[in-house]
């Protein structure tokens, strides 16, 4: 929801500070940006302070970064941009390192999907209240009262840190040099990690893209309201939470994991594709299936992946694992939106830009299908 806030109300804060919503994808990457960076302190952290007490640190500095978002000057948003992702990038390696010491392999897929759930509920509260909240007490009050969240959540999780925390070392000392090298060279030496890796590159390039501008697209290209475009947006991602928990059930039961990937890819391609064909008379009864197909697998990829990736990696090694993958996931981030951006000005069109998401979610497909085949040469 940190995270989410100002894109969901990108057109009022971009007229705040005198600038073009074209420059959300700027605001997105330096959250990504600093994301990435510190995933790959996540590892080690966890295994220095307990994940209980980094998700903790994380919240903090997220409400910290909403604080400084609701300061209208560019410099503060930059600054709470960057705290804001400093604290989301560690949070995934924090619960991936909890949930492989926990959780049953079969059902491996479906508790991280109910977990990544997290995301995409985020989102649909964001976009659900945010810019009801700028209409009744002004955007800056809304930031505010997200931050205040933040850490009510972080000081609501204190009683779990002793029973969660135990495994942790006093002794590790978190290194920027080690934590970047260990975990990206597990990720580039191992041979289903690496390409698994580059499909959540270009996965992310399309979640971000439909996340960070669906709201703009929808208020400047069709010409809907803003607290509507909002309620849209909350459609996509009530899709992203419904296709996480469904495709970890599928992919623990009848499909391999990889063989999901392939059907979520399609299923983007699709969704894509039909964002795209949008256009100011477009019904809702077409448009919210759409976003909600588009919803369900550019939002609902998350869990059977990162599930994947903690059962392929080395015992021991889940957090990571995670936090090397999850490094080229955000890289995605930091240069889809700026480059989606670019490309909505160039093309005079959001819609014409997620048409060639379309293209993104092909290659995905045909990545999967080589590394399907791959493995199953590999296994006779």
């Amino acid at each position: 929801m940190a995270l989410i806030n100002l894109p969901v109300v990108a057109p009022v804060v971009a007229k705040a500070i005198n600038v073009s919503t074209n420059y959300l994808g700027a605001y997105v990457a330096l959250v990504y940006f600093a994301a990435m960076v510190a995933t790959l302190l996540g590892g080690a952290a966890v295994k220095r302070w307990g994940a209980i007490r980094l998700s903790q640190a994380g919240l903090v500095s997220s409400a910290s970064g909403l604080f400084l978002c609701a300061i209208p000057h560019p410099l503060a948003i930059v600054l709470g941009a960057l705290l804001i992702g400093a604290g989301y990038g560690p949070i995934t390696p924090a619960s991936s390192h909890l949930l492989i010491k926990t959780t049953p392999p079969e059902k491996l897929s479906f508790v991280f999907s109910i977990k990544q759930t997290g995301v995409p509920l985020g989102g649909m509260i964001a976009g659900a209240l945010v810019p009801s909240l700028d209409l009744a007490i002004g955007w800056q009050l809304a930031f505010i009262l997200a931050g205040v969240a933040c850490l009510l959540c972080a000081w609501a999780v204190q009683p779990l840190r002793a029973a969660l925390d135990e495994d942790r070392d006093p002794t590790v000392r978190p290194s920027l040099a080690a934590s970047v090298v260990q975990p990206l060279r597990l990720i580039l030496e191992h041979p289903s990690l690496r390409p698994l890796s580059l499909t959540s590159f270009l996965f992310a390039v399309c979640q971000m893209s439909l996340m960070a501008y669906l709201v703009t697209f929808l208020f400047e290209d069709l010409g809907w309201s803003l607290v509507a475009a909002g309620v849209a947006l909350t459609v996509a991602q009530a899709g992203g939470v419904a296709g996480r928990i469904l495709w970890g059930y599928v992919a623990d039961r009848w499909l391999s994991p990889t063989t999901m990937l392939i059907v979520i890819a399609l299923l983007l391609t699709l969704g894509a594709v039909g964002t795209a064909l949008l256009h100011p008379d477009s019904s809702p009864w077409i448009l919210f299936p759409v976003l909600v197909i588009f919803g369900a697998s550019a939002i609902g990829w998350n869990g059977v992946f990162l599930a994947q990736i903690a059962r392929l990696a080395p015992a021991g090694q889940a957090s990571v694992a995670t936090g090397g993958t999850l490094c080229i996931t955000f890289f995605g981030v930091v240069l889809g939106p700026p480059l989606f951006g670019v490309l909505a000005g160039l093309l005079n069109s959001y819609g014409a830009s997620y048409g060639v998401l379309g293209l993104l979610g092909l290659i995905i497909t045909a990545l999967l299908f080589r590394l399907r085949n791959t493995a199953h040469r590999a296994s006779v």
